[in-house]
């Protein structure tokens, strides 16, 4: 029989559509935050820049309005008391032709460049005659030649004022002159100023200043890309460094330079790499230990169950080997546990603890372990900040591991002494010792030493692990030095001690 396969066609968007599973599994663009500090900072440079550009260019402009109307109000100054004080140099008197009295002043008179200087005549055909100097002016229509701007000017009722034409900006001043019974203005004089070329100056300035504010934002540009990079550089080797993070590979850590945030971050980032790499560290050393430790027992028990018969004795016997291995896998797991729990910063709780309580505890707990003589030799009289229970299990451990290499009968000491700032607990055996060259090792993990002191025990060799974990939890650590008169002492010192 055969069976045919049927398949539903996937739906096609519609065309000027985006497929909402493209998009999503498009990675989405991102801005790096040194592209993001560059802009922000031209941003602010090119706003900072223009402000001081058009602020200059509106000081400039007020300072050319403020000398041009300086400028006409000096001259109708001039004008209006060479009027009321003034003599015809011909008759000697005053003047009483307002024609005469233009034409004098304005021989008198030299004009700015831009400036101009014009008697005003009234004429029954309603154009005022002109006088003027005559000169050239760099203007497209000087006011001389405009008789429309000059009209509206002379018949204007205020004495200065503004004046828009096509051809250019007038600012202008009137003094006005009348001889004949103080009726309507026969003449009139009138200063003009022309202010297209101040303007362009101060224009020319505004333009130079943006030139000059473009070369800075490049060169803003430019030492702002090196200077983000610089600094930033930390944060592109955090970021290079957290994607090169393998499990297999912890060891890769951020040169820090400087004392800056930035070299705080770097600092931080290595210091969680460390601590990734003690608990990475810390897993496959329980890993590889339990596989080691763990393989030889249940190889016993798998043994012993495979070739068990049906005899009870045969059984009884194996059910009693099978439990003890049992037993020695739940005590390998639960000290290689401890161990691994060991690098957690929980591992202690420190508390407030009379130490001569603590030792007198420790000693009566201890002469349970065995028939020996049990001997409480020093007392600290004295207040510690440690953790009382794991105190304790170091202790008991010692006292334990003294048991296992001395016979009935033998001296065990147990005591604490105060040491300045520091305190030490300690257990001294009087049984065979330990050779020079295992001192160090039989702190290590299933580790025995070359030679044994006494009887081997049952335990895994982790006993003296733990207690250099616990000493080192609260900051001390464990010595091992010969007992006077043969054996071994091993030693807790701790610090951070209160009287």
């Amino acid at each position: 029989m055969t069976t045919t396969e049927t398949r539903t066609p996937r739906a096609t968007a519609p065309a000027g559509t985006t497929d909402p599973a493209t998009t999503a599994d498009a990675p989405l663009r991102r801005i790096s935050a040194r592209v993001r500090i560059l802009l922000w900072l031209l941003f602010v440079m090119a706003v900072a820049l223009g402000s001081v550009a058009m602020t200059t260019r509106s000081f400039l402009l007020r300072d050319v309005d403020h000398r041009i109307n300086g400028l006409l109000a000096q001259e109708a100054g001039e004008f209006a008391n060479f009027e009321e004080r003034g003599f015809d140099p011909e008759t000697g008197r005053s003047f009483t032709d307002p024609d005469r009295l233009l034409r004098v002043f304005l021989e008198r008179q030299y004009a700015d460049p831009d400036e101009e200087l014009i008697g005003l005549v009234a004429r029954k055909s309603g154009d005022p005659a002109k006088l003027t100097q005559p000169r050239d002016l760099p203007v497209a229509l000087p006011l001389h030649r405009d008789g429309d701007a000059r009209r509206r000017i002379f018949d204007s009722p205020d004495a200065s004022g503004v004046l828009h034409r096509p051809e250019g900006e007038i600012r202008w001043a009137k003094v006005s002159v009348a001889r004949h019974g103080g009726g309507a203005p026969e003449a009139a004089f009138v200063v003009a100023f022309h202010p297209e070329r101040e303007v362009a100056r101060v224009d020319e300035v505004f333009r130079v200043l943006l030139a000059i504010s473009g070369v800075a934002l490049l060169l803003t540009t430019g030492i702002g890309w090196a200077v983000a990079g610089r600094i930033l550089q930390p944060v592109r080797l955090v970021r290079t460094a957290a994607a090169q993070l393998t499990e297999q590979d912890l060891t890769r850590r951020i040169p820090v330079r400087g004392h800056d945030d930035i070299a705080a971050l770097a600092e931080t980032f290595n210091a969680m790499l460390d601590r990734l790499e003690r608990a990475f560290a810390v897993q496959r050393q329980f890993v590889d230990d339990a596989g080691h430790e763990l393989r030889t027992p249940i190889t016993i028990v798998r043994g012993h169950l495979e070739l068990m018969g049906d005899d009870p004795a045969e059984r009884e016997e194996t059910v009693r080997l099978v439990t003890d291995e049992l037993d020695r896998m739940s005590r390998i797991v639960e000290d290689l546990l401890l161990l691994a729990k060991a690098e957690r910063p929980d591992f202690v709780t420190p508390e407030p603890v009379q130490l001569a309580e603590l030792t007198a505890d420790v000693y009566v707990k201890a002469r349970t372990l065995g028939e020996r003589d049990w001997q409480l030799t020093d007392i600290a009289d004295r207040e510690a900040e440690l953790d009382p229970q794991r105190i304790t299990q170091a202790m008991v451990q010692l006292a334990q591991n003294a048991v296992q290499h001395t016979t009935t009968g033998q001296t065990i000491r147990i005591g604490s002494r105060a040491r300045g700032s520091r305190i030490e607990l300690y257990v001294a055996d009087s049984g065979p010792g330990v050779r020079p060259q295992d001192r160090e090792l039989i702190f290590e993990r299933f580790r025995r030493g070359t030679s044994r002191r006494g009887a081997r025990g049952s335990g895994a060799g982790l006993g003296l692990s733990i207690v250099k974990a616990i000493a080192e939890g609260h900051g001390g650590r464990v010595r091992l030095h010969d007992t006077e008169g043969g054996g071994a002492t091993f030693v807790l010192t701790l610090g951070d001690t209160r009287t």
